[in-house]
């Protein structure tokens, strides 16, 4: 997409508007094209250029243009995002702008009570970044009057460097680990998650007392539960639950580290419900509730990932129709500021639902999952496209659409096959063989070899997944008399046995 239809996107219809007038105000001369321009780009009209400047002429003066109005762009909504954002953070900022000001126009006194102000804030909110930008700032001042005694902002000065280092260290090392999971995720490299861990905490020189913090709980938590999301094992990271679990227990509960707080619980609840221990998951997601609604922007931020595990934990408990309908619900009470992946979540997932109760809505939301596969891999991983592919042949093949289901096999292989054997992912490819070899002859499912061999799937370590579990079942609901819902319902409570 084009950069400036990126920013426009953000814009709802009301600050459209506004940033009309905001370049009406700004434009001194009549012959400024900036607002033709954004006609032309919100329009989409590809005659545009010729529309703006002559042919001989247009290029130079179009693409400064353009500039011009990125620059516009960037600075209304950063404008915007001081004056809408009324949280902590920004107060800080704000005083600190207020604050240089005023030193700067010899008005001490007031420019040192906002400085004092925003050092508060700052460090409430363990903001040691800002933090250290307000103590120079205090430390250029020190000489004038009203100031605070040198020695004493010296050594608030110099104890704040110390944790950021530490954040430094952090931030190095859950950069480096988040690399890594590309590796693993992209490449098919093998790691020990555990070994990794330890390896990187060495390099970076970490401290165990470091990585009691929610921040740093929250980052480890992000970096384990995506490699058990793409080893398909959550048990892999059970040792990580653990000492979350711990940390959760004897953490202060401050508003400062709220985002983080949520974060952690939504982690948690997610590991639950994929180890199908959904008792304890909906115990989270309440608990996670309950943070979220002291807060509106966290609410706002939280709300739609934690409707697709509540949705989640009342379908594979076997309340599949109040999970379609907390799903449709969800979609439909979704907002401009709601987060492209967070949609095509809930999204995808009435679609399996809907697909497993064998009702053909699901039809109509795989249409809905309109964006190409380039952007899934990119904003939702390899996993959860394959997934999603993978989903588009079943329900085509379910409702009796054999040939689209056939092409979009030789898609697959045409765009997959060589990253799933790289990724050591054989058996996505043996899945795609069974599921093909019932479209081309749907007599197979009565031949008891094919059965047999389906019956394995559920029983190995590897499939152990409510997802995987979930595709293994529309197989054998393929030769049994009931829906593909009710077969893993039965899979998940019988542990994976199934006749």
């Amino acid at each position: 997409m084009d950069s400036i239809q990126e920013l426009i996107k953000l814009l709802n219809t009301a600050d459209k508007k506004l940033f009309r007038k905001f370049l009406q105000r700004k434009n001194k001369r009549g012959d400024v094209k900036n607002l033709q321009l954004l006609d032309l780009i919100e329009t989409d009209d590809i005659n545009g250029l010729n529309k703006l400047y002559e042919p001989e002429k247009n290029n130079d003066a179009y693409h400064a243009l353009r500039k011009r109005l990125q620059d516009n762009l960037l600075l209304f909504l950063s404008q915007k995002a001081f004056e809408s954002n009324s949280s902590d953070t920004y107060e800080a900022l704000r005083l600190v702008v207020v604050g240089r000001f005023l030193l700067e126009n010899d008005v001490f006194k007031i420019a040192f009570k906002c400085l004092d102000k925003a050092e508060r804030l700052a460090d409430h909110l363990e903001q040691f970044n800002l933090l250290n930008e307000i103590l120079l700032l205090k430390l250029q001042y020190a000489h004038l009057p009203g100031a605070e005694e040198l020695d004493t902002l010296t050594s608030r000065f110099l104890g704040n460097q110390a944790h950021m280092v530490r954040e430094a260290k952090l931030n190095m090392a859950y950069a480096f680990l988040r690399q890594e999971l590309q590796e693993i995720q992209l490449k098919g490299k093998v790691v020990n998650l555990t070994a990794l861990m330890l390896t990187t905490i060495r390099k970076y020189k970490i401290s165990e007392q470091d990585l009691m913090t929610y921040k740093s709980i929250y980052q480890i938590l992000f970096i384990a539960n995506e490699y058990a999301a793409i080893q398909q094992n959550y048990g892999l990271i059970e040792r990580y639950i653990n000492r979350t679990n711990q940390f959760i227990k004897q953490a202060d509960k401050k508003p400062a580290y709220l985002f983080y707080h949520i974060s952690i619980l939504y982690y948690l609840a997610n590991f639950h419900l994929r180890r199908k221990d959904f008792a304890k998951s909906v115990y989270y997601l309440k608990e996670m509730m309950e943070l979220m609604v002291t807060d509106s922007r966290y609410y706002t931020l939280f709300y739609l990932r934690y409707q697709l595990l509540s949705a989640l934990n009342l379908f594979f408990t076997g309340s599949s129709l109040d999970a379609i309908s907390l799903l449709q619900e969800s979609l439909s009470n979704t907002k401009h500021a709601s987060k492209p992946e967070d949609v095509e979540d809930l999204r995808i997932c009435l679609t399996m639902v809907l697909a497993l109760c064998n009702d053909r809505g699901s039809l109509k939301q795989l249409k809905l999952l309109m964006r190409t596969d380039a952007w899934y891999e990119k904003r939702m991983g390899m996993l959860w496209t394959i997934r999603k592919n993978l989903m588009e042949i079943l329900v085509h093949a379910q409702f009796s659409n054999i040939e689209l289901a056939m092409s979009r096999i030789a898609s697959f292989r045409r765009r997959y096959k060589k990253y799933l054997l790289k990724t050591s992912e054989e058996r996505v490819l043996s899945y795609l063989g069974l599921v093909e070899k019932y479209l081309l002859k749907p007599d197979v499912a009565f031949d008891l070899a094919y059965r047999r061999e389906i019956l394995t799937l559920p029983g190995k370590a590897e499939n152990n997944d409510i997802f995987t579990l979930s595709f293994i079942a529309w197989l054998i609901a393929r030769w049994k008399k009931e829906t593909a819902c009710k077969v893993v319902l039965t899979l998940i409570q019988n542990n994976n046995y199934v006749q």
